[in-house]
């Protein structure tokens, strides 16, 4: 729980949100913060013939492929892959799947996909290979909104034929079944102001249901935890730790077991800080022997045109390094070369 006692060392004082709007022409707009912008002067019929060039020259020119991939946004990919199909008579995944090889064909595909036909694929793989994996599950429907959220079960639904709550009910067990469905509602509130009031009140049901009882009621740990906003927990966890000699996180811990409280414990840390969230697993994937590169393909194509600046700007707080020097460290070659191209300008 070391971790924990890092994360959460200042949740007792007032958490300063960064101003996430800025005004354009007098509109509220939000700040953005990914690393992959849109490409100015974007021309999907150049980006076409030079990708064509690349794959079907002698040896196969993975640096220019890599250079198109990582400076073009997901809605340009799209126009250019209708364009390469237009233009070639082929797909261009199948002809990067043909040119390509290991974690850099693996990162090429994933970056051609839409982000909900990404995220499909993600639940896809993580509920289908031998064991389900119950970290990806919670990282996805955890960290995304709930527009995201309904979109996802739409694209399941159409690509693989299945309702995404009957796979979730199939393939995992318990309360933590139940709260993987919850998310699943994609009702949690999106709005940035707190009620005082009602993080008090959290605060002590929170309390009576966990510390305060033998065993534990999880109702009201599912209900808080997968509909209240970000800032909204965020107070909540503030209050909790008035009302008790420990974090929400230390007592989730001692009071809880298995998935169901690796469950909870995310859903707190995206609530205090999803980029910490991101930047604790992007450590997690190169810090032990080998690396996990499924891991570092999934958070940076899934947060590249999000949050990745903040990303990775908690990871140097939290480390006291780069990511990018991990990934020196921990990668190779091309996969290496894509990965830093997603990370930005260093």
């Amino acid at each position: 729980m070391s971790f924990f006692r890092k994360f959460y060392k200042n949740i007792v004082h007032d958490r300063n949100p960064d101003n996430d709007t800025i005004k354009v022409k007098g509109k509220e707009t939000p700040v953005f913060y990914g690393t992959v912008a849109p490409y100015p002067s974007f021309d999907a019929s150049k980006d076409v013939a030079v990708l064509h060039s690349a794959i079907e020259s002698k040896g196969v020119d993975e640096d220019v492929i890599i250079s198109i991939l990582v400076k073009r946004n997901n809605e340009q990919r799209q126009k250019i892959k209708v364009v390469y199909e237009a233009t070639t008579g082929e797909r261009l995944d199948r002809a990067l799947k043909s040119a390509l090889r290991s974690d850099l064909e693996d990162i090429a595909l994933a970056l051609l996909m839409p982000p909900a036909h990404f995220d499909a694929s993600l639940i896809r793989n993580a509920t289908k290979r031998l064991g389900t994996d119950e970290d990806v599950l919670v990282e996805v429907l955890a960290t995304r909104t709930n527009e995201e959220l309904r979109q996802l079960k739409r694209v399941y639904k159409e690509v693989y034929g299945d309702d995404l709550e009957d796979v979730i009910k199939d393939e995992t067990r318990g309360d933590f079944t139940t709260a993987l469905l919850a998310m699943l509602k994609a009702n949690k509130d999106e709005s940035t102001e707190v009620d005082m009031t009602r993080a008090q009140k959290d605060a002590e049901t929170l309390f009576e249901a966990g510390e305060n009882t033998k065993g534990v009621d999880i109702a009201p740990f599912l209900d808080i935890l997968t509909t209240r906003s970000g800032p909204q927990l965020s107070k909540t966890f503030q209050r909790y730790a008035c009302l008790s000699d420990m974090t929400l996180p230390k007592a989730l811990n001692m009071e809880l077991r298995g998935d169901i409280e690796d469950c909870f414990l995310d859903i707190v840390k995206c609530a205090w800080s999803t980029p910490a969230f991101f930047a604790e697993k992007l450590h997690g994937a190169m810090e032990r022997h080998g690396t996990c590169e499924d891991t570092l393909i999934r958070v940076l194509v899934s947060r590249s045109e999000v949050d990745l600046k903040k990303i990775l700007e908690e990871y140097r707080a939290m480390y006291d390094r780069t990511l990018q020097e991990d990934i020196l460290e921990d990668t190779k070659h091309h996969f290496e070369k894509i990965l830093l191209g997603l990370c930005g300008p260093h």
